[in-house]
């Protein structure tokens, strides 16, 4: 077993605390089997697989349930049925046979607190059985995703959206901002300071670009008038207090002191996190998935059983007490 450093630790004591459930929709894969022997052997919390009865027969400590074959399969059908969507039974009763879906049911009501799922599947689907299940969180329309990046020096971060929104409007930015604010209470030891970023500090380039996050800036204070947000505002500006003090001067709760940064668009999001990853030496937890109801996440098909096990620890450690 790998050796965990401090900052999954920090997690993993988090999560053993909330003592949650977790279902992991695509149990057949060995990946997920390794992860999910991992949590149950430290204590962290239960583990459910969702398998077929060809795919796997055991797993020690570990509940595995075949959907097409479970008592509940009707109740998540009948709760499915009568949702947002208002579909017939048969329709239900399709749906919730999928793994995606009769995970996102379990969470739904309440024999899970989180799913992780991805591996098998692309985010799309994860996102689409998620919505249709779990629900957004009032007031937010926009799924989106973060990363937890530990510096080599300095305390964790919180960067969104790095992974599903390829080029949000102003209104969808503002969701963003608003849920990585929610998801960065939930992780981070200090308040969230949310830093709408640009190539831009205040105006000072005049381009739709910036307009776009001046109008995302506007709308976060609108919506979540207690949430300290500024923007818009360059990297360097949002987290070097000297630079911020030479562009902005002072007046402002988040320059130069950001731990939320919110990128303009996927391009930016993406390729930052994987530069501070790579060449920063940051440590790198996600994409987890924020704006739902719970807490849940989508796996990179290409992840690490170390990564499966860092992204679940991360939405266990979420669940609320």
């Amino acid at each position: 077993m790998a050796q965990q450093d401090s900052f999954i630790d920090v997690y993993v004591d988090r999560a053993r605390s909330a003592a949650g459930r977790i279902v992991f929709p695509e149990g057949g894969d060995q990946r997920i089997q390794a992860a999910a022997s991992r949590i149950v052997e430290l204590g962290i919390a239960e583990v459910i697989l969702l398998a077929g009865a060809d795919e796997l027969s055991e797993l020690k400590g570990c509940t595995v349930i075949d959907p097409g074959a479970s008592p509940t399969l009707e109740r998540y059908a009948q709760q499915y049925a009568a949702g947002p969507r208002s579909v017939s039974a048969a329709v239900a009763q399709r749906a919730v046979n999928k793994p995606l879906y009769f995970a996102g049911m379990m969470v739904r009501a309440g024999d899970a607190e989180t799913m992780v799922a991805g591996i098998a599947n692309p985010t799309r689907r994860v996102i689409e059985a998620a919505r249709l299940c779990i629900g957004l969180s009032d007031g937010i329309k926009t799924p989106s995703s973060f990363f937890i990046m530990k510096p080599r020096s300095g305390l964790p971060m919180v960067f969104a959206d790095c992974a599903v929104n390829v080029d949000p409007s102003s209104e969808q930015l503002a969701d963003i901002a608003i849920a990585a604010a929610a998801s960065a209470e939930q992780l981070l030891t200090e308040k969230p300071r949310v830093a709408m970023l640009s190539f831009s500090t205040k105006g000072s380039a005049n381009h739709p670009h910036a307009d776009k996050v001046i109008k995302a800036v506007e709308l976060v204070r609108e919506k979540s008038p207690g949430l300290l947000v500024d923007g818009d505002i360059q990297a360097d500006a949002a987290i070097v207090p000297e630079v911020a003090a030479l562009k902005l001067g002072s007046g402002s709760d988040v320059a130069g002191r950001a731990n939320v940064l919110i990128f303009p668009d996927l391009n930016a999001g993406n390729i930052a996190y994987k530069l501070v990853q790579h060449l920063g030496g940051a440590d790198a937890i996600g994409p987890v998935l924020q704006g739902f109801k719970h807490p849940l996440a989508d796996l990179s098909r290409g992840a690490t059983i170390d990564e499966v096990f860092e992204t679940a620890v991360v939405t266990l450690a979420m669940i609320r007490q």
